[in-house]
């Protein structure tokens, strides 16, 4: 991992190689997070964000978090003292980044020599942006109870998984009606919304990785291609094949002198 730092607002560029990881930290100031290219998985206690380019995450003051790349990552990270929340969420978010904010993000976090009055003129079309900003809803909650922490052990670990609710309910040994009612009352989603979730973001971290869109659907648990895209569109407002052809001509990672960094490890 390579990091660099601009600007006395904190503004980092960060260059993680795939499967790399940032341990669990929190800071004292909110934190955007876009990846100008790569995918990043972002972890709190109470469930995963995944971040492909075109988003970020907005991560509160304080929140336990740690980060894992799928994919040559470079990651810009914004960062805004407490009393600067233009958002008002005490959970992290994911949003929508328009052009207008990728290039603001990515001049504020480049080596480019900017000015103390140029870097303040940037950091206030920032702010503009961040008022009106869409927040998406691609959040994978992980809710504590055993029963249903078993039952999406068993998905995380293959989510090609065909059993239906009550199948997996008999591994685990709880009911249909149980574990459909837990996972309401903890996550506020139904199974087929979770499970649609977790295979999204396996998709991502698999074309991240450099897999085709026949073999992702396939390793998601789709039937074919078709209903794999219909999804995948639906989520996030591109084709896979789009998706995985802009993010691999988006964002080539210029020279990045080293700086402070958090403890990393790969697998």
């Amino acid at each position: 991992m390579s990091t660099t730092r601009q600007g006395a607002q904190g503004a980092v560029r960060v260059l993680l190689a795939h499967r790399e990881r940032i341990a669990w930290h929190h800071h004292t100031f909110h934190q955007f997070i876009h990846p100008l290219r790569g995918v990043l998985q972002i972890s709190t206690p109470a469930g995963d964000w995944i971040v492909p380019p075109h988003r970020a995450v907005w991560v509160p003051a304080r929140t336990e978090h740690a980060h894992r790349a799928y994919g040559a990552t470079d990651m810009r990270a914004l960062e805004f003292d407490g009393p600067v929340d233009p958002l008002g969420s005490a959970q992290p978010s994911v949003l929508a980044v328009t052009p207008l904010l990728r290039e603001a993000v990515a001049a504020l976090t480049d080596d480019t020599g900017l000015t103390a009055g140029q870097r303040r003129n940037i950091e206030r079309v920032v702010l503009d942006q961040l008022r009106r900003v869409d927040v998406l809803r691609v959040h994978l909650p992980l809710p504590d109870d055993p029963r249903l922490q078993d039952v999406m052990a068993l998905l995380r670990e293959d989510p090609a998984e065909p059993r239906t609710l009550a199948e997996l309910g008999r591994a685990v040994g709880a009911s249909e009606r149980t574990l459909s009612r837990l996972l309401r009352d903890r996550t506020g989603m139904s199974f087929p919304q979770w499970r649609t979730q977790l295979r999204l973001h396996h998709a991502l971290t698999l074309l991240a990785a450099g897999a085709s869109v026949t073999e992702t659907a396939v390793a998601c648990g789709y039937s074919g291609p078709s209903p794999f895209i219909q999804v995948f569109r639906g989520a996030f407002g591109t084709t896979p094949g789009t998706y995985a052809r802009e993010d691999a001509t988006e964002g080539a990672a210029g020279p990045v002198r080293n700086g402070e960094a958090q403890v990393t490890s790969r697998d």
